[in-house]
């Protein structure tokens, strides 16, 4: 038997009714705030993620699927949305287009990790991603799209924000994280040596035990912000003060990629285990110039689905039922089932969820069958129907029978639903 790789999970009959569940919330919540979807290949060259992403990252340096093709280019598997998104706008000339441009997608992605609850090697991310306004309003739009689509599936999470700034104070912020790690560096593994470096801020992002005690005591990014960034973060504030959504400032929230700048967040639950981000995401301004755009602001984020439905089984919020078949028509020999597929057939036509018997049973099992299945409505077809063109409708709820014609079923069925 051949198993699905370490890392991978299938999506069973029985449980694709919650993944569409999520998936319709999330294109409701994308069109009440006016995004439109994009979508984008699986696989890009490896430079746009080394560029965009960051190459002290860990999603570059250790986890993404990265192969050579038949032409011997170098190809990866996309392991987040956003870098994907800013080549599709400037390759596709959307800078052109009125701003901002507002987006989102739903999309798999891959990384090489080690599989834990929540955390796959294939997973699959809700996005938002909003091109062109350096706005604080739209950073707080960001964030409610993401509190909104969190509050329509009943998941609870606190909201956390920070702002890493920009290129002009994080230069400065640099300088007092490495006077500050450079007495404990040896003491801290090794990927926190390499970043010590080269990205000294990537070293808050560290998850080793050993290295928490050191960047715990750090300095905080909020106490060098340069004056634009810090009246940015103000405004951002204000903005989620006034519409009395509630948030805590953790100065220790840099996100794990390098195309982040100031204002960052996440959405934090209890209900997962250590790995309690939710739905994270910041604002992105150097993106586009550094992968060969024209300079533009950008703020997005990024929401896993595999998480979310962890959190929402965990804490019992509620999914819709799964729409189960309204009648289930069964036939006893063959002229009878060709007369259950011709009516279930007219009735599927007309947006009634009808199944018939596929596997020759006898009358006692379809009703079973019927049972098991759902179907609040169970017509059989016998040689005495089919000449008189009525058929007894069972309400399998309440036992009730009453005689439809044939070519009645349809209205009846819409009287009852």
């Amino acid at each position: 038997m051949i198993n699905a790789p370490k890392g991978t999970k299938d999506v069973l009959p029985e449980q694709s009714y919650k993944w569409q569940y999520i998936e319709n919330t999330a294109r409701e919540v994308a069109r009440v705030f006016a995004l439109r979807e994009v979508r984008t290949p699986v696989f890009e060259y490896t430079e746009l993620f080394k560029r965009g992403v960051g190459e002290t990252t860990d999603v570059v340096g250790k986890e993404m699927y990265t192969f050579e093709d038949k032409g011997g280019r170098s190809i990866t598997l996309k392991p987040e949305g956003t870098a994907g998104v800013a080549r599709t706008f400037i390759e596709n000339g959307l800078a052109s287009s009125p701003m901002p441009v507002k987006t989102y997608y739903i999309t798999p992605a891959f990384r090489y990790e080690r599989p834990q609850a929540g955390r796959l090697r294939e997973f699959h991310q809700f996005g938002i991603e909003i091109f062109g306004s350096s706005a604080p309003q739209t950073d707080a739009e960001v964030i409610f799209a993401a509190s909104s689509f969190l509050k329509k599936l009943g998941v609870k999470a606190r909201l956390e924000i920070n702002s890493i700034g920009c290129k002009t104070c994080r230069a400065e912020y640099n300088r007092a994280l490495k006077n500050y790690f450079a007495p404990h560096i040896g003491e801290m593994c090794e990927t926190c040596k390499t970043r010590f470096d080269k990205n000294p801020l990537r070293i808050l992002d560290c998850k080793e035990e050993g290295c928490k005690k050191f960047t715990f005591k750090a300095p905080h990014i909020t106490d060098y912000l340069c004056e634009e960034c810090a009246e940015h973060f103000k405004g951002v504030k204000k903005l989620l003060d006034n519409q009395g959504l509630e948030y805590n400032v953790n100065p220790f929230i840099v996100r794990g990629l390098d195309y982040y700048t100031k204002t960052v967040f996440e959405f934090v639950s209890d209900s997962i285990g250590a790995q309690g981000t939710v739905c994270g995401g910041g604002r992105y301004d150097g993106l586009i110039e550094q992968l060969g755009g024209n300079a533009l602001p950008a703020i997005g984020f990024g929401a896993g689905i595999e998480r979310l439905l962890i959190v929402m089984e965990n804490t019992g919020a509620a999914f819709p039922e799964e729409d189960k078949p309204l009648i289930y028509i069964a036939g006893m020999d063959n002229e009878t089932r060709e007369k259950a597929f011709e009516i279930a057939s007219d009735l599927r036509g007309k947006g009634i969820i009808a199944e018939i018997d596929h596997m020759s049973r006898s009358v006692k099992a379809q009703f079973k069958y019927a049972d098991k299945l759902g179907a609040k409505f169970v017509a059989v077809i016998g040689g005495d129907e089919l000449l008189s063109g009525e058929v007894n409708l069972k309400n399998m709820t309440d036992g009730a029978q009453d005689r439809v014609k044939f070519e009645d079923i349809y209205t009846y069925l819409k009287k009852g639903v």
